[in-house]
């Protein structure tokens, strides 16, 4: 670990030597200033650390004095700095772990109706008003990209917009098949019915990251069947696309004109095919690291909603809470977080820098 500081003090002190010569060269300052920046917590938390070893260090010698009073000092001392530099260590750690640079942006997510009918549909709704809620608490915002509603509230699916940053580096872990068991508000007999709803979670993509040539699309129009007033019903507005290179198709007809729901349409087909292409980058890169954390695998059982019970069940981490209301309400952090942790030890073992 120490290896890997010197080579990032070095850099750091190489970036300050650059900024004294760069003259009128603003663009090149830009550049040098912002990797100071992105480096500069890490250099001040290694000199913490750097410092508090020598203080142990000094300590420690201090153990053998013949003065009784200086080897009490010498004790309280040490006490104090273990877990200081214990903790320092696993700061560090943390900040030396390579930046998946998608967990900084939008996330697009796309939730499905599985198995159930209409109560799936109406899990769906739910699912998609606890991520509303969810966003609504950090401040991000919410935008319905594309949606298919049933009359009774639910959606056979739902795909929508999440801006803020740092979305996707939370959502991330909501990806796989999310199970509800509870009476459905339709049932006379009240027996309690399983049903399911996938969830896709895909970082929003710019258009210059991946190029689709637009041969390579087939775009159709048509009426829209939804809500959105009598110029939406009069026009052929709604736009279905088609990826011909690999068949897959995006629909959106929730705006009123043909093209901002091209541009949406278009926006969540960038995202899948990016999601696609970055599956197969982490397949290379580690074909053996395959855990349930943080893979993403739609077949996947991720977490049950009991409603009877009142608990929800994270099947990845084993975690259970007794408080559904406030998960419905939004209150998805204490998985998230220890989703987050558990991916962050695999991580840091992956590239050898074990807590």
């Amino acid at each position: 670990m120490l290896e890997k500081i010197v080579g990032i003090e070095h850099r750091y002190e190489e970036i300050n030597d650059l900024l004294l010569q760069v003259g009128d060269d603003y663009q090149r300052a830009a550049e040098l200033g912002i990797e100071r920046a992105e480096l500069e917590p890490l250099v001040k938390k290694a000199r913490s650390y750097r410092q508090a070893l020598a203080r142990l260090e000094e300590a420690q010698v201090l153990l053998d004095s013949e003065d009784h009073e200086l080897r009490q000092l010498a004790e309280a001392e040490i006490q104090d700095l273990e877990p200081q530099i214990e903790l320092l260590e696993s700061e560090i750690k943390r900040m030396l772990l390579p930046q998946e640079p998608r967990d900084r942006r939008n996330v697009i997510m796309e939730i499905r109706a599985g198995t159930g009918g209409d109560e799936a549909a109406l899990f769906a709704a739910d699912l998609f008003r606890m991520y509303s809620r969810y966003a609504e608490h950090h401040d991000w915002d919410v935008e319905i990209l594309s949606s298919n509603e049933i009359g009774i509230g639910g959606f056979k699916e739902i795909a929508f917009l999440i801006k803020g940053r740092g979305a996707y580096s939370r959502f991330k872990y909501e990806s796989g098949v999310h199970r509800v068991q509870r009476v459905p508000v339709t049932e006379s007999q009240g027996r309690i019915h399983t049903s399911t709803a996938t969830v896709a979670v895909l970082a929003e993509v710019d258009e210059v990251e991946i190029d689709i040539p637009d041969s390579d699309i087939r775009m159709d129009v048509y009426k829209s069947a939804g809500a959105g007033g009598q110029n939406v019903q009069k026009n052929a507005t709604a736009v279905r696309l088609t990826h011909l290179p690999t068949g897959m198709v995006v629909q959106c007809q929730d705006e009123r004109s043909q093209l901002q729901n091209r541009q949406r349409a278009m926006s969540i087909l960038r995202a899948r095919l990016y999601e696609i292409e970055e599956e197969k980058r982490r397949a290379e890169i580690d074909q053996t690291r395959r855990s349930q954390v943080g893979t993403g695998e739609r077949s996947e059982k991720i977490r049950t909603y009991n409603f009877p019970q009142s608990r929800v069940t994270d099947h990845r981490i084993n975690l259970s809470s007794y408080n559904l209301d406030a998960v419905m309400y939004g209150d998805i952090d204490q998985f998230i977080d220890e989703l987050a942790t558990r991916d962050e030890a695999e991580r840091l073992a992956a590239v050898g820098l074990e807590t």
